[in-house]
């Protein structure tokens, strides 16, 4: 007998990420028939944005791209465009800097996100189009999607997941996926 053909994922074009009961800072992030746990913003959702408020935006937002940390991981396959994290490559996220809410290199005397972190956070990191294709000041930056901390620790305004769940989901990514906040 042959190999059993393998079934490319179906492309999902959106994500929906829920309030979890309980806990402003926790979610639960829906593609298909797959629900699992989330972190969300410290000071849960909101619907009017401002950079460093803690809170993670209540919007549809579309999946642009991603980022992965090729040295120490290796992705499943996916259609969605992704880039090795290199040392130098920062995040700015100062209102007053003309580079706002852009990838940027290192050195970069404003205030900025290091993409190349030591806690795993960004291994893998979706850049959601969060203020980045109409981008206003103070509106908030690096809304990313990307890896959970130990015991789901809210984020800053991102949505994280697992990395097991994360390595599920991402293969049914593409370009142009919406995620939804509800």
């Amino acid at each position: 007998m042959g190999k059993a053909r393998q079934r490319a994922p179906k492309l999902t074009s959106v994500v929906t990420v829920r309030p979890a009961p309980g806990d402003r800072s926790r979610a639960l992030v829906a593609f298909g028939t797959v629900v699992v746990p989330a972190a969300i913003g410290r000071n849960g959702r909101t619907v009017r944005k401002r950079e460093g408020d803690g809170a993670t935006p209540i919007t549809a937002i579309k999946l642009l791209s991603g980022f992965v940390r090729g040295d120490r991981l290796r992705l499943p396959p996916t259609t969605l465009p992704m880039r090795r994290i290199r040392p130098d490559m920062l995040w700015c996220d100062q209102p007053g800097d003309a580079n706002y809410n852009r990838l940027v290199r290192r050195p970069l005397r404003s205030s900025h996100e290091t993409m190349r972190r030591p806690d795993g956070l960004y291994d893998i990191c979706l850049v959601l189009d969060w203020n980045i294709s109409d981008r206003r000041r103070n509106r908030g930056s690096a809304i990313f999607f990307h890896l959970i901390r130990p015991g789901y620790e809210p984020t800053a305004g991102c949505i994280a997941v697992s990395l097991p769940d994360m390595r599920r989901l991402i293969p049914y990514l593409r370009a142009g996926s919406v995620v939804r906040v509800l």
